[in-house]
């Protein structure tokens, strides 16, 4: 029990003077590139475009890594379910749409 009163006693930290950590407030615009997302949107914009079946796969990937990490959930939003709707209007056109030209269905 002595042991513990003199390492208390010797603590160099100070409780009464620690104060609770507040993160800084940073604006919207200056908040690094959502990455995911724009990865996401253009491999959802190639799927449509180009019928990639990867692509449209890959965009739907790259959405829900970019909801998972989302630091600005208003402008990360939109991006993402833009993403996300070109992920899967190409899935739809892929596997529901006319065949691609040039392949046997």
């Amino acid at each position: 029990m002595s042991h513990n009163n003199s390492s208390s006693a010797s603590d160099p930290r100070q409780p009464s003077t620690a104060k609770p950590y507040v993160p800084s407030s940073v604006a919207p615009q200056d908040l690094p590139i959502n990455y995911p997302g724009f990865i996401a949107m253009i491999f959802g914009v190639a799927g449509v475009l180009f019928k990639y079946k990867l692509c449209s796969w890959l965009a739907i990937i790259f959405c829900a890594q970019s909801l998972a990490n989302m630091q600005n959930f208003e402008n990360d939003l939109k991006q993402v379910s833009m993403a996300m709707m070109f992920a899967i209007m190409g899935l739809v056109s892929n596997y529901f749409g006319p065949p691609r030209p040039g392949t046997k269905s």
